[in-house]
């Protein structure tokens, strides 16, 4: 459990910094991610899921 609360806190750390250092870019990938088919939002999601999965595979072995 506790490695899962850091892997949400990083990822919200992570966030934060696209957010707070690049406010006027990440404004307008929100709006182009708005104006996307939910079909491509879903294999776009699918997708960062199963890399990250990956990820995790390769680093906790």
């Amino acid at each position: 459990m506790g490695d899962f609360l850091t892997a949400i806190g990083l990822a919200l750390v992570i966030e934060g910094v696209l957010y707070a250092g690049f406010p006027g870019p990440m404004r307008r990938a929100l709006m182009s991610v708005s104006g996307m088919p939910e079909h491509s939002i879903r294999m776009g999601g699918l997708m960062a899921l199963a890399i990250g999965v990956f990820v995790v595979w390769l680093v906790r072995g």
